[in-house]
């Protein structure tokens, strides 16, 4: 097997080598459902910009490629009868076109299958958003939150920013065109108004006693301003667009999301602005320069994956034995030096006293640092700091900025220190309780505590290492497992605590790990490999996928690496199913194994199939060489 394993990790860095671009970069497609390219269609109307036929052809062959033959959108492959909002969107979308016939087979099968799961109103709230503002529906209620919540000082028991930053930038724009209650229709404007079964969007499901309460409070705190209401609510309009135009990168989009980049023009029409602003014509340009190829259809990315993938790429080849004078590490690093970012964002909000020094998902993003990214990044410099001492700088600012964004509880989150207040995961939004807020969660803590443990060299009894471990052995589920937040989704976050664990000195008997070891060996599949759905971050317990993918195999199997000190049955087992497995053309290797948007957000990453078998043979063959 030893002779495979070489093989194997030899040709998947001579594909790396070769598909890595002239800047140092990796860019890999950041693939996901039908949302951005149909919302990019729907804008691209609603502005009735006729310069764009070519590109909005290109977008609608991929929507009608994603078509089920039920007539439905699916988000992953195993999801049962189709997504109600996917749908709904793609339909619209390719109505909006002109491209496509109402009364064409497809699109009767889909609005079938839209009718039969309840119609526009029981959407997702982001499709009730682009709804609402094309004129479908009239605003739910439960969107239309007094814009003056924006006018509110962080000392008030709930404020703006006790919203995690992305779903911020989100909240700004919709609420000025919610509370303006704008819409735009156009003379192409598709009619679905007979698809709303019920008269007025279903607010129920959002009229808890906790959302009442939310609502009710801001209300309240509101009275306390010291204003006219006119004035009031127009200084909060004023204070909405300030703070979104803050916010926009260099490249037009908004805090570096397509998503939110489309709220925001039609924010920014609400407001009044002309069609052919300035602002509106980069956002436009923005979103177009967002275009990957998944191998035959152009798609929109909601934010490019390019650091993410190039700092994990540049790491796994380190690992993997790539010399870090290599001229292919030698051009990623440097790509990567040059995207520390040293401006401050909103992530310093509640950590003001420190230093910018981390990195960003995307390479369009410059003040939008986050934790994993920054981790990954320093993980892929450290050989070229260990080797040129004059970037040392740069990597003790990096570790310094991931060491500051612990969080209270001890556990460390994507985007932004403390910002879990508790009462918001009632906040009227699909999955407020991890959409919302930025709790601390399993992966970004057990991925911290592997860098802090095997790259910047330090061990327990750190004090901030002790707080990290006892987080997650608090949250460690009752089967041994632990959840992961961005990937699916219990293989990711028990991967993640696991390393963690090791990587800072536990020992593999512990308790924690070894009911964690006992899970993962209770789950592996007959094929020795390992695959989990995304339902599992829908129900919020494991759901297994019936079949293996790549990347979920390889977390599996680099955990069990880190805790056995011999091979066992089971990583033999999981060795041959990468080894066969790498290269195949088969649905499990593009199902999506990141995650979003609970619920309604999937990625396929198009690196992960080279990222995470790379890793994985490596530590296997590096742990485990001495015994061949």
């Amino acid at each position: 097997m030893n002779i495979q394993v070489n093989s194997a990790i030899e040709e998947l860095i001579q594909t790396l080598r070769s598909e890595q671009s002239n800047d140092g970069s990796w860019r890999y497609c950041f693939e996901s459902g039908p949302m951005t390219d149909a919302y990019t269609i729907i804008l691209l109307r609603s502005l009735e910009n006729d310069q764009e036929e070519w590109f909005i052809q290109q977008l609608v062959k991929r929507l009608l490629h994603k078509q089920e033959k039920s007539g439905a959108w699916k988000l992953y492959h195993d999801e049962q009868e189709g997504n109600l909002s996917a749908t709904v969107e793609a339909y619209f979308a390719l109505l909006y076109s002109g491209y496509v016939e109402k009364q064409s087979e497809n699109m009767k099968q889909a609005k079938t299958f839209i009718i039969k799961q309840g119609g526009l109103t029981n959407t997702s709230n982001f499709t009730k958003i682009i709804l609402a503002l094309t004129g479908q529906i009239p605003w739910p209620k439960h969107l239309q939150l007094p814009i003056e919540l924006i006018l509110l000082p962080r000392t008030s028991p709930i404020n703006f920013y006790d919203l995690v930053g992305y779903t911020r930038v989100h909240f700004a724009a919709m609420l000025i065109s919610s509370n303006l209650n704008f819409k735009l229709k156009t003379s192409r404007t598709p009619d679905l108004s007979d698809m709303v079964l019920e008269r007025f969007p279903n607010d129920a499901e959002y009229d808890s006693e906790e959302a009442r309460f939310i609502v009710s409070t801001v209300k309240d705190e509101i009275k306390k301003l010291l204003e006219l209401p006119k004035r009031l609510r127009d200084s909060a309009l004023k204070k909405a667009e300030k703070f979104i135009i803050e916010r926009i990168e260099p490249n037009g989009l908004l805090f570096s999301y397509v998503s939110s980049t489309i709220y925001m023009v039609f924010a920014f029409l609400a407001l009044g602005y002309s069609k052919n602003h300035r602002l509106i014509r980069n956002a436009i340009n923005g979103i177009k320069n967002q275009v990957c190829l998944t191998t035959t259809f152009l798609h929109i990315e909601n934010s490019p994956s390019t650091i993410w993938d190039t700092a994990l790429i540049t790491h796994a080849l380190l690992n993997a034995g790539v010399s870090e004078s290599d001229e292919m590490i030698k051009q990623s690093s440097q790509y990567l030096l040059l995207r520390q970012h040293l401006i401050y964002g909103d992530w310093a909000f509640n950590n003001p006293n420190t230093l910018p020094g981390g990195w960003g998902f995307s390479d369009i993003n410059t003040f939008i640092p986050d934790v994993d990214d920054t981790t990954a990044s320093l993980r892929a410099l450290k050989q070229t700091v260990s080797e040129h001492p004059q970037y040392r700088s740069s990597w003790n600012r990096g570790l310094d900025w991931v060491l500051s964004m612990q969080n209270n509880d001890g556990g460390w989150a994507a985007f932004e220190k403390n910002t879990d207040k508790k009462l918001l995961k009632y906040f009227p939004f699909d999955a407020a309780d991890r959409s919302v807020i930025d709790p601390s969660t399993t992966d970004l803590t057990g991925r911290t505590l592997e860098y802090l443990g095997n790259e910047a060299n330090l061990l327990l009894p750190h004090p901030q290492l002790e707080k990290g471990s006892q987080w997650l052995q608090r949250n460690q589920e009752d089967d041994g497992s632990w959840y992961g937040r961005w990937g699916i989704c219990y293989i990711y976050g028990t991967w993640a605590a696991i390393t963690g664990m090791k990587a800072i000195g536990m020992d593999s008997n512990h308790f924690s790990i070894k009911k964690g070891i006992d899970w993962l060996l209770s789950i592996q599949n007959k094929d020795g490999g390992w695959g989990e759905s995304c339902y599992s971050d829908i129900r919020n317990k494991y759901v297994p996928l019936h079949a293996s993918t790549p990347s979920q195999t390889a977390w599996a199997l680099d955990a069990l690496i880190a805790a056995y000190d011999k091979p066992t049955e089971a990583i033999h087992n999981g060795i041959a199913y990468l080894l066969e497995n790498i290269y195949q053309n088969h649905w499990t290797i593009n199902y999506p194994t990141g995650a979003g948007l609970p619920g309604g957000f999937y990625i396929h990453y198009h690196s992960y199939k080279y990222i995470w078998p790379l890793l994985t043979l490596s530590n296997y063959r590096n742990k485990y060489e001495y015994l061949s």
